[in-house]
């Protein structure tokens, strides 16, 4: 059977999901809200209000919509699985509850502490037990690291090494500085170690796993400055040997699913296990319930399976008989961004896009087409991805890539991927 589906989201991550899903002989026709440039040339992009379900009800009867494949996290976590349980239209995402994985982080600390996940220590604070969460900081070992309980698009985490500007931070955060999100704010122990993301797809009960990634945050090189929305990614990640992936099954992965299961959790889609080796050891750092942006530029580029039979096998329960096939190669992005990001910048700046191909392919993240132009529209503005036999070619391949690609007031960094080239 093929399907009609349509894809939510406009970054970069659903460029790349679109690109899959389009690749796919399963696939009758793609249809993407809000999209972007780049998903312009493989889908037909719709203006659709993502946030009213009823509208999208609407849209998905009208276009004899089979599947809806949710990229970013708001309409998971506004309940658009809850919304359509009694529709013919399946959902490629968690359930809200399922979804507070992500939309808590006082839940997902719950949940770990339940299954005995490793996790760094944490309390969880409101607006009546401010004193306590003071007393508490006054001689919290630091860095201190206080988290948002919501969702704050990314800005809700803060790593302070003065205990006074903690408190000052701490109090602001329970008085609405990232609004409803801080309205609970979590204290956490600072775990040193380096970070990396397993992916995993799942219908609550089996699941399958993607390949893993490294992201790049910081806006500066050698992860100096700003956090951003990820300047980059590599797969696969050169210290993720067996050993380690052996641990992140056992001591991650499976009481995740046990948890999901004695939880009664209705979850068809993607966990994006955020993790951090410590002395060797898996602990999580947070949960996402859905894939990440940049490493989906990564991730899915080097998964050779049709994606629109695993999205089928996910809804269907029948993880249990697929087998997922993986590129041996290395994929490497490299996002260029405009002049100013995290912090203002301007919009509409005209972007010469060199062609893609086997060397290098663009992911769109912040464009907008204009005529027969296509022009900046974001902080975060076109991922280059290379593939290659290495990680060196691979790294090169993307910085040439991303060097091809030129807009006023473009930036990128130039050492994606090189702190792993030690690992080899």
């Amino acid at each position: 059977m093929n399907y009609t589906i349509l894809l939510i989201g406009g970054g970069g991550r659903e460029h790349a999901i679109a690109k899959a899903i389009t690749d796919s002989p399963r696939c009758e026709k793609l249809y993407v809200a809000p999209g972007n440039a780049g998903t312009q040339s493989l889908a037909f992009n719709v203006t659709l209000d993502t946030g009213n379900f009823d509208t999208v009800a609407q849209f998905c009867e009208s276009y004899h919509v089979d599947w809806i494949v949710v990229g970013p996290e708001q309409p998971l976590v506004d309940g658009i699985y809850d919304y359509f349980i009694d529709h013919k239209v399946k959902i490629i995402g968690p359930s809200k509850v399922a979804a507070m994985l992500e939309g808590s982080k006082s839940f997902a600390k719950a949940f770990m502490k339940k299954m005995n996940i490793p996790t760094a220590g944490y309390r969880a604070f409101t607006q009546e037990t401010l004193q306590e969460g003071v007393n508490l900081l006054k001689s919290h070992p630091t860095p201190i690291v206080l988290k948002a309980d919501g969702l704050a698009a990314g800005k809700g985490v803060l790593i302070l090494e003065d205990r006074d500007e903690a408190i000052r931070e701490f109090k602001s955060m329970l008085s609405g500085k990232f609004g409803v999100a801080s309205q609970t704010v979590v204290v956490e122990e600072f775990l040193s170690g380096i970070e990396f993301s397993v992916f995993v797809a799942t219908d609550g009960k089996e699941y399958v796993i993607l390949p893993e990634a490294k992201d790049y945050k910081r806006i500066g090189e050698q992860d100096k400055g700003l956090n951003t929305g990820g300047m980059g990614a590599v797969s696969p990640v050169p210290f993720y040997d067996d050993a380690m992936k052996a641990k992140v099954i056992k001591q991650v992965i499976e009481p995740t699913i046990a948890g999901i299961q004695q939880e009664a959790l209705d979850y068809t889609g993607f966990i994006f296990l955020g993790l951090i080796s410590v002395d060797n050891n898996p602990y999580v750092i947070e949960y996402n319930c859905r894939m990440g942006d940049p490493e989906t530029e990564v991730v899915f580029p080097r998964i050779k399976s049709d994606i629109v039979s695993l999205f089928e096998a996910m809804v269907d329960n029948t993880l249990d008989q697929y087998s997922l096939e993986t590129k041996a190669e290395t994929a490497v992005t490299v996002f260029s961004v405009s002049g100013g990001y995290p912090g203002a910048y301007d919009k509409g700046k005209e972007i010469d896009i060199p062609v893609d191909s086997d060397q290098c392919y663009y992911y769109h993240a912040g464009t907008k087409a204009i005529d027969s132009s296509v022009v900046t529209n974001g902080g975060r503005v076109i991922a280059a991805t290379a593939l290659a036999n290495d990680l060196e070619s691979a790294i090169q391949r993307a910085q040439e890539g991303a060097k091809a690609l030129t807009f006023e007031g473009q930036y990128y960094r130039t050492d994606i991927g090189k702190d792993l080239l030690p690992y080899l």
